[in-house]
């Protein structure tokens, strides 16, 4: 009986010190402030934010009121890029097959690759350096034309990181080295003919079966809540995409795309996001023949919705974003279509609340020191969730090791 008693005293202290870290929870205003809202307000001079709770609270109050206010100076302000179709979390080196799970043969429509992610990776801080403060990441490869499903997740590096799964399924159609993409194609649109007659019926009195996370994810594809990110390339192909969307009514995503820009004013007519690499110059395949570094610009300009994402090993290099976003603005893209595109549109598409500075809004925030999709530019400070979080990385670390005089051996520096 003592000891239970005294369990419960530790029970009620331990509860009266989490009631303690939530109430002393600190709200955070930014003064003095460039402000690229990423919004209907465009940007804001001598502005200042006020976030609360983890929320934007306010934009430019009369009076200021938080615990804690941080003159910028000037300092241009924006809201936390969000990356895109990448591993990060899921893959540690890509050469140990020990720190990779994002792929799975066997996997299909339900595979959750969430499950596997790991928000103490040594890739989030560096991704963090680059102003990335979310991330929609994606499952890759397997026998199946159907990936599994996104997840989105921040990167404040904590294990209550907040994750929304089921974010969208992904799919990968066009060329094949065996067999046709005819057949690959046929799949997709089977499995939504299959799915949308097993909708139709009526379920019999005697039925109590539930159903399937499959038939769950495909009715929220079917009613257009969840979108369908297909990889494609080829233009024959996204012609035959757009005539599943007017089909299905689905939320077509496309990824990839380097021929979007043949088809560009049927995408903008469709209202069909296109994700793409601005970094995508030449073809690698007869299917990305019209690869190409003003790609983005070109589907801006015709009304497109872009979003930029960083090609190649893209777990490891998320960083990069912003170099990426600068350069489809040095190929015609405008500076505040390429802000766009690494954050609002994102939060559009896969319905993220974030990626603009407006009231209720996550409160993912990052200061300048210029701009920043120069060379130049560094990250200032960063807040996730209304929190300051550290750029600092690995890379800061070893740099500070191999610098710093020791009294322990130096290590090789050739």
């Amino acid at each position: 009986m003592k000891n239970l008693s005294r369990s419960f005293s530790l029970s009620l202290v331990a509860a009266g010190l989490l009631a303690s870290g939530a109430a002393s929870a600190q709200s955070l205003a930014i003064v003095n402030a460039t402000l690229h809202t990423s919004s209907e307000q465009g940007v804001l001079e001598n502005a200042s934010i006020v976030m609360d709770n983890g929320k934007i609270t306010a934009i430019n109050p009369t009076q200021v009121q938080a615990d804690k206010v941080i003159d910028v100076k000037g300092q241009i302000v924006t809201p936390g890029f969000i990356a895109s179709i990448n591993q990060l979390g899921l893959v540690e080196v890509s050469a140990v097959a020990g720190s990779r799970d994002a792929g799975e043969e066997k996997a299909g429509i339900d595979f959750d690759v969430s499950l596997a992610y790991n928000a103490h990776s040594s890739l989030i801080p560096y991704a963090r350096k680059g102003g990335v403060t979310r991330d929609v990441i994606t499952p890759h490869g397997g026998d199946s034309i159907f990936s599994g499903l996104a997840s989105v997740v921040d990167l404040s590096g904590s294990f209550d990181s907040d994750i929304q799964k089921q974010a969208a399924l992904i799919v990968y159609l066009g060329e094949r080295s065996k067999g046709s993409r005819a057949f690959t194609l046929q799949t997709l649109i089977n499995k939504l003919e299959e799915h949308q007659t097993k909708a139709a019926k009526k379920p019999k009195k005697d039925d109590d079966s539930k159903p399937s996370t499959e038939d769950k994810v495909m009715a929220k594809v079917l009613s257009g809540d969840m979108p369908l990110v297909v990889g494609v390339s080829r233009a024959a192909d996204i012609i035959e995409l757009l005539k599943v969307k007017k089909q299905f009514g689905i939320n077509l995503v496309l990824n990839g795309a380097q021929d979007a820009v043949v088809v560009k004013e049927k995408l903008a007519q469709a209202q069909v996001p296109v994700i793409i690499s601005a970094m995508d110059s030449l073809p690698s395949s007869f299917d990305s023949l019209h690869a190409s570094l003003d790609n983005a610009a070109v589907l801006e300009k015709a009304g497109v919705k872009v979003i930029l994402t960083v090609g190649g090993d893209a777990s490891h290099n998320i960083y990069q974003l912003r170099f990426d976003a600068g350069n489809a603005v040095s190929y015609g893209m405008s500076q505040q279509g390429a802000l766009n595109a690494v954050t609002s549109n994102v939060a559009d598409v896969f319905g993220i609340n974030a990626g603009s500075l407006e009231v209720g809004k996550a409160a993912d925030v990052v200061v300048w020191s210029n701009d920043p999709f120069e060379l130049s530019s560094h990250v200032s400070k960063m807040i996730i969730n209304g929190e300051e979080v550290s750029t600092q990385s690995r890379q800061d670390k070893l740099r500070e090791r191999y610098t710093t005089d020791s009294t322990m051996p130096r290590a090789y520096t050739k």
